[in-house]
């Protein structure tokens, strides 16, 4: 009687090579397309950047040809080197370490680090001779990091403008930090309180700080009270470092307690 050919392909040795062969090509496949994106992802990152840059400072649209047009990725670099005088990276006593780029600092990184040891960013801007300073903030929300950056005037006391944005917040609640109705409610409140004390901005539910710009204090978001309460706490915990700094701008008025 013959013999029937034995199928290779039904035996447990092929399917286990097999699945082993599709594993290693999937995974080259998309190793070599995360390199090759790689170069427009950091292109993509860097111009948000100066957008949320831009934005706390009210530049989130300009003029073409007279008409009032939406900032775009490809218009920022322009527009933020016209408006950016200084990028300063400061240590934690207020001094500035030239060695290092402000723009690349990762503040993700530089939060691991003692306090004595990290870097903190500020960008200085000018907008029709009016002064401003930028600070970059991250902390952390209800479920995932949150960040953004926050502007103030002149007197470094009085905020210009802020942008937030998060990792993971729950659509509709935490995540209306994003919006630009919450973000409003910050401006032209003020981070010091009447005794000279550095408090930041605290969202705080019911709170009538949005027609009370000196009560250091905005509405909270419904429904997000932890995500609020981080926006709060990374304003005060951030900007608490750039007081040493502070101190030594000529314009700093605020009484220190």
């Amino acid at each position: 009687m013959e013999e029937k050919p034995v199928n290779k392909t039904n035996s447990n040795g092929y399917t286990f090579m097999f699945a082993v062969i599709m594993v290693v090509v999937v995974a080259s496949v998309l190793a070599f397309t995360a390199t090759s994106l790689q170069p427009i992802q950091n292109v993509n990152v860097r111009e948000e950047k100066m957008q949320n840059i831009l934005a706390t400072v009210g530049v989130d649209s300009v003029e073409v040809d007279g008409v009032p047009t939406f900032l775009s990725r490809e218009m920022v670099q322009e527009y933020y080197d016209k408006f950016i005088t200084q990028s300063l990276a400061l240590r934690a006593d207020g001094s500035v370490d030239e060695s290092v780029n402000a723009f690349k600092v990762d503040l993700a990184k530089e939060l691991g680090k003692p306090v004595e040891e990290q870097i903190y960013p500020l960008y200085i801007a000018n907008i029709k001779g009016e002064k401003y300073y930028v600070i970059p903030l991250r902390g952390k929300g209800l479920w995932d990091a949150i960040w953004g950056y926050i502007a103030l005037k002149d007197d470094l006391n009085t905020v210009k403008g802020a942008v937030f944005d998060h990792k993971g917040e729950t659509p509709g609640l935490g995540a209306e930090i994003t919006k630009v109705w919450f973000q409003h409610r910050f401006e032209n409140e003020r981070v010091f309180d009447d005794e000279g004390n550095l408090v930041g901005v605290s969202a705080v539910k019911g709170s009538l700080g949005n027609s009370n710009k000196e009560d250091n204090r905005v509405d909270a978001i419904s429904g997000a009270t932890i995500t609020s309460k981080g926006v709060s706490n990374m304003i005060s915990e951030r900007l608490k470092h750039y007081l040493p700094y502070f101190k030594k701008q000529e314009g700093f008025k605020v009484a220190i307690q």
